[in-house]
């Protein structure tokens, strides 16, 4: 009986991924904050958004709360966030 080998990794061809430019000061910034949802996410972020407009001078946070920790967030979710100076994403637990 013959032995069948799979290959279980990827063939195809990706452009590698580019660092965004850093940002020089977030005085004046809209900042998007994209919560996963796990547990706890919102209230790290909701702290982090006080240091953010006490400390840093940002003029606006935009909230996503994506559905699923597990998933991508949908592509209509990140062209909302595209117009943000800066994004903040993570997790909770």
């Amino acid at each position: 009986m013959p032995i069948t080998v799979l290959n279980p990794t990827s063939q195809s061809e990706t452009e590698p991924l580019r660092l965004a430019l850093p940002v020089q000061s977030l005085e004046g910034s809209l900042v998007g904050m994209l919560d996963n949802s796990k547990v706890n996410s919102d209230t790290l972020f909701r702290y982090a958004e006080a240091i953010l407009r006490e400390q840093y001078g940002v003029r606006e946070v935009l909230w996503r709360r994506k559905h699923n920790f597990s998933q991508p967030a949908p592509p209509y979710m990140l062209g909302e966030l595209r117009a943000c100076d800066a994004i903040i994403t993570g997790i909770g637990d």
